[in-house]
């Protein structure tokens, strides 16, 4: 036995009836209230990735639905393409959008199309600059210079240590000196001697 889906009553009918225009009317003017495409500005490059506000073009209020938008750039001379790449949000307000990819140094040539939540396109030329590197720090291996202080340090050590230079001590003068003195005392003592025996020679003689 098959039943058949009974229709709704007709006051039900009617009510929904006119509650879907209703819904469509609403719709539609928050959309007219921001407008019918998207205000799109390019606002250069952080670090190579390129950066956008995204706005609505009526009343300049932030997209806060995804905006699906493609970038795309080429080189000045033509010779060097990037993209399509896509705007992700950035940190830098609601209404900022960036790329996940950066661009090379250079000037570029940098176009954005939007197509959803509404139109939007923007181009605009942006120079991304060459980063130069970090200079080398004290542990990349490169030898400090020496300082002022050392070259009387090393004189100093490579002279002859004044111990080991031979000189005459003063003890040793004295020693000398004492060696002498005794020696004279000595001769002067013989000769002495030696004429007091001539004497007494001399005396014998005459008695």
């Amino acid at each position: 036995m098959t039943t058949r889906p009974r229709p709704l009553p007709f006051p039900a009918a009617l009510g929904l009836a006119l509650l879907l225009p209703m819904q469509a009317v609403a719709l539609a003017g928050a959309a007219h209230a921001h407008g019918d495409t998207l205000k799109v500005v390019i606002t250069g490059q952080q670090a190579g990735k390129v950066t956008a506000d995204v706005t609505w073009e009526n009343d300049g209020d932030p997209v806060e639905e995804a905006v699906a938008a493609t970038v795309n750039a080429v080189s000045a001379d033509g010779s060097r393409t990037a993209g399509p790449w896509r705007l992700v949000r950035g940190t830098g307000g609601a209404a900022t959008w960036t790329t996940a990819e950066t661009l090379p140094p250079g000037t570029w040539t940098v176009t954005v199309d939007a197509g959803f939540p509404s139109l939007g396109h923007a181009q605009q030329e942006v120079a991304v600059p060459v980063v130069d590197p970090a200079p080398p720090t004290a542990s990349s291996g490169a030898s400090p210079a020496p300082s002022p202080s050392g070259a009387p340090a090393t004189a100093t050590a490579s002279a002859p240590p004044a111990s080991a230079t031979p000189a005459t001590s003063p003890a040793s003068d004295s020693d000398d000196a004492g060696w002498w003195t005794t020696a004279g005392v000595a001769g002067i003592a013989l000769a002495g001697a030696a004429a007091g025996i001539l004497l007494r020679r001399r005396r014998l003689r005459r008695l």
